[in-house]
Protein backbone atom coordinates (compact mmCIF):
# COMPACT_ATOMS: atom_id res chain seq x y z
CA UNK A 1 0.00 0.00 0.00
CA UNK A 2 0.80 3.21 -0.63
CA UNK A 3 2.18 5.88 2.39
CA UNK A 4 -1.00 8.28 1.60
CA UNK A 5 -3.33 4.94 2.26
CA UNK A 6 -1.96 4.56 5.55
CA UNK A 7 -2.32 8.22 6.04
CA UNK A 8 -5.74 8.02 4.91
CA UNK A 9 -6.74 4.78 7.00
CA UNK A 10 -4.85 6.89 10.19
CA UNK A 11 -7.12 9.53 9.78
CA UNK A 12 -10.40 7.73 9.57
CA UNK A 13 -9.49 5.60 12.43
CA UNK A 14 -8.64 8.92 14.07
CA UNK A 15 -12.35 10.19 13.07
CA UNK A 16 -14.03 7.09 14.40
CA UNK A 17 -12.00 7.25 17.61
CA UNK A 18 -13.37 10.74 17.86
CA UNK A 19 -16.62 9.85 16.97
CA UNK A 20 -17.17 6.67 19.29
CA UNK A 21 -15.71 8.47 21.87
CA UNK A 22 -18.42 11.38 21.64
CA UNK A 23 -20.78 8.74 21.90
CA UNK A 24 -19.75 6.48 24.33
CA UNK A 25 -19.45 9.69 26.84
CA UNK A 26 -22.76 10.91 25.95
CA UNK A 27 -25.36 8.70 24.42
CA UNK A 28 -24.12 5.64 26.48
CA UNK A 29 -22.85 7.80 29.65
CA UNK A 30 -26.28 6.13 31.20
CA UNK A 31 -26.30 2.50 29.97
CA UNK A 32 -22.55 1.93 30.79
CA UNK A 33 -21.65 0.76 34.58
CA UNK A 34 -18.01 2.22 35.51
CA UNK A 35 -16.51 -0.06 35.09
CA UNK A 36 -17.67 -0.55 30.77
CA UNK A 37 -17.25 3.07 30.70
CA UNK A 38 -13.39 2.98 31.52
CA UNK A 39 -13.56 -0.36 29.17
CA UNK A 40 -14.71 2.01 26.42
CA UNK A 41 -12.34 4.74 26.99
CA UNK A 42 -9.37 2.78 26.99
CA UNK A 43 -10.52 1.24 23.64
CA UNK A 44 -11.21 5.13 22.30
CA UNK A 45 -7.90 5.86 23.37
CA UNK A 46 -5.59 3.06 22.17
CA UNK A 47 -7.86 3.67 18.51
CA UNK A 48 -6.68 7.25 18.58
CA UNK A 49 -2.94 6.30 19.56
CA UNK A 50 -2.55 3.60 16.89
CA UNK A 51 -4.42 6.19 14.42
CA UNK A 52 -1.69 8.39 14.73
CA UNK A 53 0.80 5.59 15.03
CA UNK A 54 -0.56 4.78 11.44
CA UNK A 55 -0.61 9.00 10.30
CA UNK A 56 3.09 8.86 11.60
CA UNK A 57 3.91 5.55 9.80
CA UNK A 58 2.55 6.91 6.51
CA UNK A 59 4.25 9.92 6.32
CA UNK A 60 7.70 7.73 7.66
CA UNK A 61 6.88 6.03 4.84
CA UNK A 62 6.70 8.56 2.12
CA UNK A 63 10.28 9.20 3.08
CA UNK A 64 11.06 5.50 3.10
CA UNK A 65 9.56 3.56 0.08
CA UNK A 66 10.56 0.20 0.90
CA UNK A 67 8.71 0.48 4.13
CA UNK A 68 4.99 1.59 2.37
CA UNK A 69 5.27 -2.32 1.35
CA UNK A 70 5.97 -3.33 5.14
CA UNK A 71 3.30 -5.28 7.57
CA UNK A 72 3.47 -2.32 10.34
CA UNK A 73 0.00 -0.67 8.61
CA UNK A 74 -1.73 -3.73 8.64
CA UNK A 75 -0.59 -4.72 12.16
CA UNK A 76 -2.14 -1.59 13.36
CA UNK A 77 -5.05 -1.68 11.71
CA UNK A 78 -5.64 -5.35 12.74
CA UNK A 79 -4.89 -4.50 16.25
CA UNK A 80 -7.74 -1.34 16.25
CA UNK A 81 -9.88 -3.70 14.68
CA UNK A 82 -9.33 -6.58 17.20
CA UNK A 83 -8.15 -4.39 20.46
CA UNK A 84 -10.41 -1.73 20.36
CA UNK A 85 -12.77 -3.27 18.11
CA UNK A 86 -13.27 -6.41 20.83
CA UNK A 87 -13.52 -3.72 23.63
CA UNK A 88 -16.73 -1.64 22.55
CA UNK A 89 -18.16 -4.59 22.03
CA UNK A 90 -17.26 -5.81 25.46
CA UNK A 91 -18.48 -2.41 27.62
CA UNK A 92 -21.89 -2.30 25.18
CA UNK A 93 -22.99 -5.99 25.55
CA UNK A 94 -20.77 -7.12 28.35
CA UNK A 95 -20.89 -10.47 26.64
CA UNK A 96 -17.23 -11.75 28.30
CA UNK A 97 -15.77 -13.87 24.94
CA UNK A 98 -15.33 -10.38 23.41
CA UNK A 99 -12.55 -9.83 25.66
CA UNK A 100 -10.96 -12.98 24.54
CA UNK A 101 -10.29 -11.33 21.52
CA UNK A 102 -8.24 -7.83 22.58
CA UNK A 103 -4.89 -9.79 23.81
CA UNK A 104 -4.79 -10.44 19.54
CA UNK A 105 -5.18 -6.36 19.01
CA UNK A 106 -2.59 -6.14 21.69
CA UNK A 107 0.23 -8.58 20.19
CA UNK A 108 -1.10 -7.25 16.71
CA UNK A 109 0.01 -3.75 18.19
CA UNK A 110 3.37 -4.79 19.43
CA UNK A 111 4.10 -6.72 16.36
CA UNK A 112 3.30 -3.00 14.74
CA UNK A 113 5.31 -1.83 17.14
CA UNK A 114 8.58 -3.70 16.77
CA UNK A 115 8.24 -3.88 12.68
CA UNK A 116 8.30 0.31 12.68
CA UNK A 117 11.51 0.21 15.10
CA UNK A 118 13.30 -2.65 13.00
CA UNK A 119 12.53 -0.65 10.03
CA UNK A 120 13.34 2.66 11.43
CA UNK A 121 16.54 1.40 12.17
CA UNK A 122 17.29 -0.58 8.74
CA UNK A 123 16.79 2.55 7.01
Amino acid sequence: MSPKNWIGIGALFGFLSVALGAFGAHSLKESLSEKAAAIYQTAAQYQMSHALALVLFGLWASQNPDAARSWVGWAFSAGILLFSGSLYALAITGIRVFGAITPLGGVSFLIGWIMFAFLAWRA
